[in-house]
């Protein structure tokens, strides 16, 4: 009993121990909770990215007011190191730089995303230069982009290695605060000196990996425990992939008699804060016009027979050396997939099209010395240009000298020469002046609302960007009816539907949790998808052994499913079990609850389930099947796992009153032991007690 209460005694002291320490810290540090870290990131040669050390980074905030200001941070401060707060017209490749040649007087950056600069690319002027069609083998004098450097804005800045941290702030108030503590204790006036306290910055970003992809993979197989640690994962995730005339899905390989278009757009894009990614013109801008395309022309083709089949194919991981299309030939290669390469009669893909009311979009076609399909490229190009009929552009076709850009229809053309085309709004280098960078949002593919709409009417306005991308994707569903065998007769009957284009542009770049994706998305599945009211995430993310898609990828699938699928009168519980009826088949068709409308004066939505085509399909490198993690033919990204990602502010002591209160410190607990060990040497004369006699009375 005794013991018990020892025991309980000993738990309340530590519990109040702890929340003092708590107390303590919560007055001590001004922690930020919305910030976005640059992460490690590693492939078959190196790595990039940043990191803290293991404990963290501390330095006295500096902000950086133009790029003249770097002298104090860099050498004549006289408090090094340096947290290095600067708004993003400073974060320029040669700023960054400077701060990471003198990294012993920087600790980390903090940029605060503003305005947008005139131009501004993290990326390479050559993506993907070492993993598309044109190599030192073939065509060499294509390849590194030596006839056209597509992105010559690209300063290389996400592709660098910073041993320092660098962090993004995402919340106004939070930045307020950070310079209203440097403006009150670490500004110099006049040159004079600073006063202590100063204000601090500590940002934990400890990487676990290191050197490159066999490294870190190694190291994470050698984990014998029961809980193993990953020091990285894969970058992967999953393709969405809808055939107009669905195939059986355990059916793999080689289909007699069968001939399939592909249309194809990416999902992803990358900034150098990976989070950060929006790729409205990059990515977004393909993959919605090629959603419209579909509605379009799964509304046609139940009317109208064709001889050929459709894929539509929305590839995931291409910023990182192709993986959602790499994954796909080599799936078809080795008869994994569906349909394999032979079946595969011509590719169709879109890739950036940020447009215009009077819009030029660019084609690219293969045809080489590998190839006999010039005839079958010319057909595609002239269905194309017939496509345009009533519609306010035209297909201008470039000159044969012309290699292709960046896109996964290469991939395809490093395994067989397929005839295809590439849509684009550029003729020679990007157009994109923020190609992959986080000023490559909403704002950048011109959607602009009125100010006085609220956020549903925002959603119904049809704005510029939309209507052109709506005439878009009308030729492109024309085009690919007449691909498909279709009957020309039908093809001006083929339109896109702009208040469609216009939603999916709001919710893909201002608002995913709106009313429209709530009523198309799932209660069960997706509902994390609109749990933020800001654009989803563009970045691939990592593949996962829980084989969980992110949420970009369930908000395509979901939309595609609507789309271009067929509402059910299926209940909840046989749309999770459809097998069970007669007339239903999950070897052929997917099938997803979905929330439906509220209707007026009711409170409870109309769900209902979709039957539909669309299918998630792995987009992760085959070279980590392989377990070749120095392919030079696949992708091998990986990104490196840590611990806990921190940022706080606080104020800090001079160093002489440190150092003093070290000493004080020292000081008491060399006196408390001395006093102790007297003490214990004199404890029988100092509490020694006189023994009364026995018959001592009370």
């Amino acid at each position: 009993m005794l013991i018990n209460r020892d025991v309980s005694k000993f738990v309340y002291i530590l519990f109040i121990y702890l929340l003092l320490c708590n107390s303590v810290a919560q007055k001590i540090y001004v922690e930020l909770n919305n910030t976005v870290p640059c992460v490690r990131l590693l492939n078959a040669t190196h790595q990039i990215g940043c990191q803290s050390s293991i404990s963290g980074d501390t330095g006295v905030i500096h902000v950086l007011e133009s790029e003249a200001d770097l002298e104090w941070p860099l050498s004549k401060g006289p408090n090094p190191p340096y947290m290095v707060l600067l708004e993003s017209s400073l974060f320029t490749k040669s700023i960054m730089m400077k701060m990471k040649n003198a990294s012993s007087r920087v600790a980390g950056v903090v940029v605060v995303p503003k305005t947008s600069p005139p131009e501004f690319s993290p990326h390479t002027t050559c993506p993907n230069e070492n993993t598309g069609v044109y190599t030192e083998t073939y065509d060499h004098n294509l390849a590194h982009c030596n006839t056209t450097v597509w992105n010559p804005r690209g300063n290389g800045l996400s592709y660098e290695e910073f041993d320092f941290p660098v962090f993004s702030l995402k919340e106004d108030n939070e930045t307020e605060v950070i310079k209203q503590c440097y403006f009150d204790h670490n500004r110099v006036v006049n040159g004079s000196g600073l006063q202590y306290p100063l204000c601090a910055m500590q940002l934990f970003s400890h990487m676990h990996a290191v050197t490159d992809t066999a490294t870190c993979m190694r190291r994470s197989s050698m984990d014998f425990s029961t809980s193993p640690v990953m020091v990285c994962d894969p970058l992967g995730g999953y393709n969405v992939c809808a055939f107009i005339r669905p195939y059986n899905s355990t059916a793999f390989g080689h289909k007699e008699n069968e001939s399939v278009v592909i249309a194809a757009a990416r999902l992803d894009s990358k900034a150098f804060f990976l989070e950060d990614s929006t790729g409205a013109e990059g990515s977004v801008s393909g993959f919605v016009t090629l959603l419209a395309a579909a509605q379009a022309l799964c509304e046609a083709t139940q009317e109208a027979p064709r001889t050929r089949n459709i894929l539509f194919a929305f590839f995931h991981g291409e910023v990182f050396d192709y993986i959602g299309s790499s994954r796909m030939v080599y799936d078809m290669k080795n008869n994994m997939f569906v349909i394999d390469l032979d079946n595969v009669h011509s590719i169709l893909e879109i890739g950036q099209v940020k447009t215009c009311i009077s819009i030029n979009v660019w084609t690219y076609k293969c045809m080489d010395i590998r190839s006999n399909n010039n005839e079958s490229v010319t057909n595609l190009v002239k269905n194309l240009q017939s496509s345009t009929a009533g519609l306010n552009f035209s297909f201008v076709e470039t000159d044969f000298s012309q290699p292709l850009p960046p896109s996964s229809f290469q991939r395809f053309l490093r395994a067989r020469a397929i005839p295809g085309i590439v849509l684009a709004d550029h003729q020679t280098d990007f157009n994109n002046r923020y190609y992959e960078s986080f000023y490559d949002n909403a704002a950048h593919l011109n959607l602009t609302y009125p100010s006085n709409l609220s956020p549903e009417e925002q959603l119904e306005f049809v704005t510029d960007t939309a209507k052109s991308l709506t005439e878009v994707a009308t030729a492109v569903a024309r085009t690919l009816f007449k691909q498909a065998g279709g009957n020309n007769s039908q093809v001006n009957k083929i339109n896109a539907d702009p208040k469609t284009v216009t939603q999916m542009l709001y919710g893909f770049l201002v608002r995913s949790n709106n009313s429209w994706f709530q009523v198309l998305g799932s209660s069960l599945r997706c509902v994390f998808c609109l749990s933020e009211p800001n654009p989803p995430q563009y970045y691939v993310g990592v593949a996962k052994s829980s084989h969980q898609a992110n949420a970009l990828t369930y908000l395509v699938q979901y939309l595609l499913a609507n789309l271009t699928g067929t509402a059910t009168n299926l209940t909840q519980s046989q749309c999770k079990k459809p097998d069970e009826l007669p007339n239903e088949s999950t070897y052929l068709y997917s099938y997803l609850w979905v929330q439906g409308m509220v209707p007026p004066n009711s409170t409870q939505r109309e769900s209902f389930c979709v039957r539909t085509a669309v299918r998630l399909v792995k987009a992760v490198s085959p070279a980590f099947d392989l377990g070749d993690y120095v392919s030079k033919e696949y992708s091998t990204w990986t990104k490196s796992q840590w611990k806990f990602i921190k940022a706080r502010i606080f104020l800090v002591a001079s160093r002489d009153l440190e150092m003093l209160t070290l000493g004080v410190g020292v000081a008491v607990l060399f006196t408390s032991l001395l006093v102790t060990y007297f003490v214990s040497t004199k404890a029988d004369v100092l509490f020694s007690s006189v023994r009364e006699p026995n018959n001592a009375a009370y």
